[in-house]
Parts: C-alpha cells; sequence; structure tokens
C-alpha cells in the first residue's frame, strides 16, 4: 500500500512509479489519506480520505470552497465525525466509481488499498496534469477528480456540507491552469 511501490504497468502507462507524478505536497496529502484509512480500521483508502488530506493542506483546494471558512469546517467536522457516525454507513462496503475507466497514459494501478473511485480520482488527476503539460499532479487535478465523480463517497460528503459538487467540478473544468501556491 506504500505510495512508493511501483503499480503495476497498466496499458499505456509504462509503469511509471506513481511518486514521480505527483507533486510533493500531493504525495504528502495521498500519505495523509493512507495513514488516515489505517488508523480508521478503513480496508481502502477512499475519496473521503483523500479529500480529508486536501482540505487540510491544500490553500488552492480551500479556496474553491471559499477560502476555508465555513464551509470547509463543516466539511472537516464530516470527515473527522466518519468513523463515529457520518460514515458509518460506508463501513464494510467498497467504493466504485461512477465514471468510466481512464484510458491513455494516465492509467494507473495502485498497490491493494485502495477503493476503485479513488484510483479513478487519481488516474483523473493525473490525466488532467498531463493534459496541461504538468510533470506532476497537484491537489486540485485531484480535487478536480474527485468533484467529477457524483457518486462517490468524496462528492457525497461535499453535497451534505452544502457545496454545489457539480458547479465546482464545471468551474475546474475552465481553470485547468489554477495557480498553485
Amino acid at each position: 500500500m506504500d505510495i512508493r511501490t511501483p503499480p503495476a504497468p497498466a496499458a499505456g502507462a509504462a509503469g511509471a512509479v506513481i511518486e514521480d507524478r505527483l507533486s510533493a505536497p500531493l504525495a504528502a496529502v495521498v500519505a495523509t489519506a493512507r495513514r488516515r484509512a489505517s488508523l480508521g480500521g478503513d480496508r481502502e483508502v477512499d475519496t473521503a480520505h483523500l479529500l480529508h488530506g486536501l482540505l487540510e493542506s491544500d490553500a488552492v483546494v480551500r479556496a474553491f470552497l471559499g477560502g476555508g471558512g465555513p464551509q470547509t469546517a463543516k466539511l472537516l467536522g464530516y470527515l473527522a465525525q466518519r468513523s463515529i457516525g457520518y460514515g458509518l454507513r460506508w463501513q464494510d462496503t467498497v467504493e466504485t466509481s461512477g465514471r468510466p475507466p481512464a484510458a491513455g497514459p494516465a492509467t494507473v494501478r495502485l498497490p491493494a488499498g485502495w477503493s476503485p473511485a479513488a484510483a479513478a480520482s487519481l488516474a483523473f488527476a493525473l490525466a488532467r496534469a498531463e493534459a496541461r503539460g504538468a510533470e506532476r499532479a497537484e491537489g486540485v487535478d485531484l480535487f478536480a477528480g474527485l468533484a467529477s465523480d457524483p457518486e462517490c463517497r468524496a462528492a457525497d460528503v461535499l453535497r451534505t456540507a452544502g457545496v454545489d459538487v457539480r458547479g465546482v467540478a464545471a468551474g475546474l473544468a475552465v481553470t485547468p491552469h489554477c495557480q498553485v501556491y
């Protein structure tokens, strides 16, 4: 489950090492998500774990949600109570994705322990970074992947907190060159 473990080669991916395709801040978010899943007794890293890490550490992502104000606090509250209430309905279930599998150079297979939706969101992030000519995906790329999958757990948390997920996804789709601070 270590992000530094090279993934099994996927069609068109040439077996690229995942960590070489993530910015340092995004690699830290992924490590935090893995740690949070492990500490919570979850079998897989899912999109809610990834969203939690992004909200805690990525100013660009928080900017899309109003700059880290009350809405971000509400989201973090929902995510923090995952093990005692909000996320109990997810217990012992596998998070799947509503999006078709990615194709092309950004296709990636992660080590065991990732939900299909989390893997699809990361593949989306890598493809988005490639599309703008970047060597590494940033947090905003992953956030775009989470927001673009209306069936993932992260989108469910966002909607519950009153976020217009479709509006966020549309905004991210037209701003592929977000300033990263």
